[in-house]
Order: structure tokens, then C-alpha cells, then sequence
């Protein structure tokens, strides 16, 4: 059963049977959203969300997975790959990043997940955006967040998953939702520190 998360709002990711998760997979879906007018279709340019995950040991960014660095140097968070143009609407993953949760190290404690424009258009020209987490070992979604409004802003700092009471703790999910402006992750460093 998948959780609709709403901003701010927190999901532990530990299993109905009292089990933990061992390996989740981060989906980011989006479609352009139509334009209007008769030149709409010769102005029409593809956009390109780029989804990337941030490690982070206490408010040190230690690594970062996204379409240039493919896979975490410590082998435990993979990118599947850059989607240039995002999706038909038809609720598929545009882009995933892949996390397993039993190898991440020790010291890396919370992991945060970003969305940007890196052709530069805003989010009101994106429609049907979500942020999705899945269990990978039965394809179970766990929980969705939505990116709604549209709005002037070029990036979002979707979500994070945290071990709770820090190294060695049990994860969990929040949402985080908040607006932000960059073309890459590089350009939201300094506002990820308020959201760990």
C-alpha cells in the first residue's frame, strides 16, 4: 500500500513484518506540460529534470550520485541513467536512483534527494511530477510525493531518507518538498544544509 506523502511529512521504512528494508529504488517521473497558442508546437523544448542523491555524513556532503557520477564510490547508491526528455504521462520512472541500504556506510546518515531543470525551463512547465520510493526486492511502492503548483523555480529538494538517532539506526523517509533555483545539484549545496 503506498503512502501519498504530504511536505514535511515522515514514513519509517521498515517493513509490516517488523523487518527492515534492505534496498530501495528512488523513481522520478515527469511529463512537459502542453503549451498553448498556434506556435505552440515550433516552441516547443523537451525538458530535462535531472534526479540526484546527495550523501551526507552529519553536514558534510561526502559523495553524490547523479548523470555524471553514475554510481556512489563506495558502490552502495547507482543512477540508472539520464533521461533527456521525461515521460508520456504513463506514470514510469523517467529516471531512478537505486539504494542499497545494508551497504551505504556507516558514517554516511542521511541521503537527500534533488530534482532540477538542467535545461533551465520552471516548474510551471512540467506537469505530473512525482517522487516515488519503492521497495527493489518486491517492486512494492512505499510512498509518493507529488510535486504540485508548478511554479517559478528551477530545482526541488524532493525528499531524504535518514537513519533515525543517527549511525547504525533504522531509516526512514520524509518529504521535504521545498522550491529551490539551479540548473545542478552543485547550485543547491548551500541550501541543503537546512534541510538535514
Amino acid at each position: 500500500m503506498t503512502v501519498n506523502l504530504a511536505k514535511g511529512q515522515r514514513i519509517s521504512l521498515s517493513k509490516s513484518d517488523g523487518g527492515e528494508l534492505s534496498a530501495v529504488r528512488m523513481g522520478l517521473g515527469w511529463q512537459a506540460a502542453p503549451r498553448k497558442g498556434l506556435l505552440a508546437r515550433l516552441t516547443a523544448k523537451e525538458i530535462d529534470l535531472d534526479a540526484s542523491a546527495v550523501l551526507f555524513a552529519g553536514r558534510e556532503a561526502v559523495d553524490v550520485v547523479f548523470f555524471q557520477h553514475l554510481t556512489s564510490d563506495d558502490g552502495s547508491v547507482r543512477h540508472t541513467g539520464d533521461n533527456l526528455v521525461g515521460g508520456t504521462g504513463q506514470g514510469g520512472d523517467d529516471e531512478s536512483i537505486l539504494i542499497d541500504l545494508q551497504r551505504v556506510p556507516a558514517h554516511v546518515d542521511q541521503i537527500l534527494f534533488t530534482v532540477n531543470s538542467f535545461t533551465g525551463q520552471t516548474f510551471a512547465e512540467v506537469q505530473n511530477a512525482f517522487c516515488r520510493l519503492i521497495d527493489e526486492t518486491n517492486g512494492q511502492e512505499l510512498a509518493r510525493y507529488t510535486l504540485s503548483g508548478g511554479g517559478p523555480y528551477t530545482a526541488q529538494i524532493m525528499a531524504k531518507v535518514h537513519r533515525e538517532g543517527g549511525a547504525g539506526g533504522a531509516w526512514q523517509m520524509s518529504a521535504i518538498g521545498a522550491p529551490a533555483t539551479g540548473r545542478t545539484f552543485q547550485d543547491l549545496l548551500p541550501v541543503l544544509a537546512s534541510h538535514l
